[in-house]
């Protein structure tokens, strides 16, 4: 299935301002959108706002694209393991952690683009976190076992997702935690027809609730809107659905 678009230029400059521009760089002309800014932060902010984490030790943030929410799971855990596909996503994920800022082109209209600064905020820990490109669908056997796994935004761009849920339970901790993140935006370009989990017509949060239990309890859902710039005037402007899960 397609994967060039995100080891493309325009993928890691747009996922670079998506994880660590400010809302005045993403958004300049309508702040009215910028509700929606910060995504990668917010999808473990408001998901730890419902859990009670017994455990602290090792956390694996799969498909972690350009690597924000990996930095902000790391405030939170001992250990943080952070895995993509896309190669570029990781070389870029890994420049950040080293060099704390990096400078992107994002596009303002036609052929006329702006240079901006992006900066890893300075109360961030990130000697802890470690990134490697991987396949989610199929995943080295060593990984070892986390306290809490998150995918956002991850599911409805694998070949197989299925399969992938099938290897949850033995990455996660009794008791210990899966969030899930989905627009559920499901498109033959990533994932065959045959294997969406939509339910069939039913939801994917049905889907998920057949394929989950009975290894983990469905404790909560809710809405989580995030917005990706094509350009100064048109936005991918999106709600993601979070899903919160704890192993048995």
């Amino acid at each position: 299935m397609s994967t060039g678009f995100y080891e493309s230029d325009a993928a890691v400059e747009q996922y670079l301002l998506f994880h660590y521009g400010t809302s005045e760089q993403i958004c300049p002309l309508l702040p009215e959108a910028r509700t929606a800014y910060n995504f990668p932060v917010r999808c473990v902010s408001e998901s730890l706002r419902h859990i009670k984490l017994e455990r602290k030790t090792r956390a694996l943030d799969l498909g972690c694209a350009v690597g924000r929410s990996s930095f902000e799971l790391g405030r939170h855990f001992d250990e943080v393991a952070s895995i993509d596909f896309s190669t570029r996503f990781i070389a870029a994920a890994r420049q950040m952690q080293q060099q704390r800022t990096t400078t992107v082109r994002t596009h303002r209209e036609g052929s006329a683009y702006d240079e901006v600064c992006l900066d890893l905020s300075p109360d961030l820990r990130t000697e802890h976190v470690r990134f490697e490109s991987g396949d989610a669908c199929n995943l080295r056997a060593d990984l070892g076992s986390f306290d809490l796994v998150l995918m956002a935004n991850l599911i409805d761009r694998l070949p197989d997702p299925a399969l992938c849920l099938e290897r949850l339970p033995g990455l996660i901790s009794s008791g210990g935690w899966l969030v899930l993140t989905s627009p559920y935006t499901w498109l033959e370009e990533y994932t065959p027809r045959a294997k969406w989990l939509d339910g069939g017509g039913r939801g994917t949060l049905v889907a998920l609730r057949e394929r989950l239990e009975p290894d983990f309890r469905f404790h909560r859902a809710f809405d989580l809107p995030f917005l990706i710039r094509e350009h100064r005037r048109k936005y991918q402007w999106s709600i993601a659905e979070a899903s919160i899960w704890q192993r048995g």
